[in-house]
């Protein structure tokens, strides 16, 4: 008997899963399914934090990552009032709960929040990734090291401007400059460019350093191999920048 509804369980999973991705894709079960899930990682995380007694602890560390990030994130900007166009954000601090296929990790706030899509997600070491989707409690963030991944980068000495994208296998990320000949050793810094409006990336949040130095002749770009600041391996308290409603 036991045998018989292990099996049912395991066809009806094979069949939602077949229907999802070839025949009609399930995306509001999927939000609801993965509103659910998140529900119940928050929840199994929270009692699991507050078991120990070290409740406010753990809000002591949201409130410290919060200001953490604001401070990584606004590097060295004027404290006055930010130009037109551009968006003032807040940190939101959030637990990983939870890993997904591929580089994507659940957080454990969201729309409740004020967490929305394609955000910026860092750390107290550097950028993590951006956030791909938003439940009412959780969301799902993507990893700069996804092979989907690519972001605009500033070398933060030479000034000289490119773009990383993800390299899941290896953890790394590979810097493109547009500049073939622009100068380039093992230890330089590298630094979010920022997108328009500060969205999906803020400017000026490390990225990672430089590892090893790609050299092939004849290139249009100078290419190497990055180390994510962010160590993306053990992720646990996380800040997601999101957007102040305009006054």
């Amino acid at each position: 008997m036991r045998r018989t509804f292990v099996l049912l369980l395991l066809g009806t999973a094979v069949l939602l899963v077949v229907t999802d991705r070839w025949l009609l894709p399930l995306t509001s079960l999927r939000a609801a399914g993965a509103a659910v899930y998140g529900a119940a990682e928050s929840a199994a995380g929270t009692v699991t934090r507050s078991f120990g007694g070290d409740g406010r602890l753990r809000e002591l560390e949201r409130e410290n990552a919060a200001l953490r990030a604001e401070l990584l994130s606004t590097g060295a900007r004027s404290v006055s009032a930010p130009p037109r166009g551009v968006s003032v954000s807040r940190g939101v601090a959030a637990y990983v709960v939870g890993f997904g296929r591929g580089q994507r990790v659940t957080v454990d706030a969201g729309s409740g929040s004020g967490v929305v899509r394609d955000v910026t997600v860092l750390n107290a070491d550097g950028l993590v990734g951006k956030v791909t989707w938003a439940g009412a409690g959780t969301a799902s963030v993507s990893l700069i090291t996804d092979a989907a991944s690519s972001v605009g980068v500033r070398m933060a000495g030479s000034g000289e401007l490119g773009v990383v994208t993800g390299l899941p296998g290896e953890g790394l990320l590979r810097l493109s400059l547009f500049d073939p000949d622009a100068p380039l050793r093992a230890g330089d810094q590298v630094e979010t460019l920022g997108s328009a409006g500060g969205r999906p990336y803020v400017a000026g949040v490390p990225v990672g350093a430089v590892t090893t130095i790609e050299r092939v002749p004849g290139a249009a770009t100078r290419t190497a191999l990055v180390r994510p600041a962010a160590r993306l391996s053990a992720l646990g308290l996380v800040t997601v920048l999101v957007p102040e409603p305009e006054r």
